[in-house]
């Protein structure tokens, strides 16, 4: 892979801290700041640029085994003897191939590597002629993709456009913390959610699957989203004023006399535990692992009045009030949540033991435990947001990722998925808080050729220092990674070509009241 020897984006990024309107001009960084209210301001950078070094070309993909047929292959990346096969494959059939090493960068909990090699054909000038390639490759009896190879991740020169607010709370009377539409399990646009709330600015936060935010969710001191266990997220108080990056664990019990059990998620799918790192039996695995859907046939999983109306299927559930009385039994899920109180769903031999457990008129007490990497207790106060995103990028001043404790280096053989996602450029949405105390959300767009490449994990915890982050945090990205504010609407250029996507949740800037 190639760089170039333009400044590193964060060098570049640095000169923005203190005096966005007199940074570096030309090519490099052309900043341009204005006021979205008082205390509220947004820079938008144009970093990098486009050379001759950036061009089309057709990623062939490699089969999972040595023996694996090609024209099924899905793997991006693989060992050196099996890209070494497709290769040979490819000049017998008249094709000139490159096989190319792709290394992991180092992160903190995981030393730089090699992750594996690809195989490549070709240089085009254009997507069109990249896609004519790769036509040829299929008929030739393989498979692939295209790539516009300054999207590789290696490239600290790649252009890039960076959308920055800024919030200065000793001006800004109002508050910053996130909000979702009328149901949790459903999807707003971040523009609708700004109008409905009257915000001056916004960006997206969690990822959204299965008609759930995934990860950790407390919102105004009540949990109402599952926990990874143990990844990373941010804890907002004061209103936005404090944020704090850290792992965070949760323990929902449930507890009917003298008896206990732990519940297994809150507002979710029962059985279905996207992002992993659930508890209880959980397969593959109990650790994080990003993009990623585990399975578990015996769970018990809380509904509060955030959700809406909850799935319905076979099982048991009971109905609570809000002081934990048991309002309904039922032999099957799907009764509706009381205002201000719950209900848990059960499946499989957790079905049995909710049924063997719960009488009408009785009282079940659920209690909850969050705690950080260091095992002290959160306080669920009103005051508190905690937001399970990830991974970190920025940890007491700096750059620290913990990219296998998070789940965005993938367990296995088949590094596809790192590749894509944590190595290669995506467009990112951040959120940090800098020395001054300035509350910074952050979305650099991506995936658009010539205008705006995006920025692989390493090169995005570099950026948020650069721009003077202490505590740094990665937000759902890619097509989702949308910016607005009140006076001008969506203000970056949202990958998807239908534009802004409806999301689960967003911060949102908000004035005083």
């Amino acid at each position: 892979m190639y760089r170039k020897a333009l400044p590193a984006l964060m060098a570049v990024a640095s000169l923005l801290v203190t005096s966005p309107a007199t940074a570096a001009t030309g090519t490099t960084a052309s900043p341009d700041t204005v006021d979205v209210a008082p205390g509220v301001t947004l820079t938008q950078l144009t970093l990098g640029a486009k050379n001759d070094d950036d061009f089309w070309t057709v990623h062939v993909y490699l089969p999972a085994t040595i023996d694996g047929p090609l024209n099924r292959a899905a793997t991006a990346l693989g060992p050196r003897e099996i890209a070494d096969r497709v290769a040979a494959t490819l000049r017998e059939k008249g094709f000139e191939p490159r096989v190319e090493q792709v290394d992991l960068p180092a992160f903190a909990d995981r030393p730089a590597g090699v992750l594996g090699w690809v195989v490549r054909v070709g240089r085009y000038a254009t997507a069109t002629d990249a896609a004519a390639g790769l036509a040829r490759i299929k008929a030739a009896g393989l498979t692939g993709g295209t790539r516009y190879t300054a999207q590789d991740g290696t490239d600290a020169g790649a252009p890039q456009r960076v959308h920055v607010l800024r919030v200065d709370f000793r001006r800004f009377r109002g508050t910053v913390d996130t909000d979702f539409g009328p149901t949790l399990s459903g999807m707003e646009t971040l523009t609708d959610l700004m109008a409905s709330t009257g915000a001056v600015a916004g960006v997206n936060a969690q990822w959204f699957l299965n008609s759930s935010p995934t990860g950790l969710y407390v919102k105004d001191g009540r949990l109402i989203g599952s926990a990874t266990q143990g990844r990373g997220g941010i804890r907002i108080t004061q209103g936005g004023r404090r944020l704090e990056a850290d792992a965070y664990t949760a323990h929902v019990t449930l507890r009917a006399g003298r008896d206990t059990i732990e519940i297994d998620g809150v507002n979710r799918l029962p059985g279905e535990i996207w992002n992993c790192g659930g508890v209880g039996g959980d397969l593959p695995t109990e650790k994080p692992q990003h993009d990623f859907k585990c399975t578990d046939p015996s769970e018990l999983v809380r509904f509060t009045p955030e959700w809406g109306t909850p799935p319905s299927g076979a099982g048991a559930e009971v109905v609570l009030d809000a002081r934990g009385r048991v309002l309904a039994v039922n032999g099957t899920r799907g009764a509706a949540v009381p205002a201000g109180g719950s209900t848990v769903q059960a499946i499989g031999d957790s079905a049995d033991w909710l049924l063997a457990h719960a009488a009408v008129g009785a009282r079940l007490t659920v209690t909850e435990r969050v705690e950080d990497s260091r095992g002290r207790r959160v306080p669920l106060t009103p005051d508190t947001t905690i937001l399970q995103v990830g991974p970190t990028l920025v940890r007491d001043g700096r750059v620290s990722v913990d990219a296998a404790a998070d789940g965005v280096i993938r367990d296995g053989a088949d590094q596809t998925f790192t590749y894509n996602w944590t190595v290669r450029a995506n467009p990112r949405s951040m959120v940090g808080l800098d020395d001054r105390g300035r509350l910074l959300l952050v979305v650099v767009d991506g995936r658009q050729d010539g205008y705006s490449e995006g920025l692989g994990i390493a090169r995005a915890a570099e950026l948020m220092r650069g721009l003077g982050a202490v505590e740094a945090m990665n937000l759902d990205g890619g097509g989702s990674s949308v910016m607005a504010t009140a006076r001008s609407g969506i203000v970056n250029r949202p990958s998807d070509a239908t534009g802004q996507r409806a999301l689960g949740n967003v911060l949102l800037v908000r004035p005083g009241r």
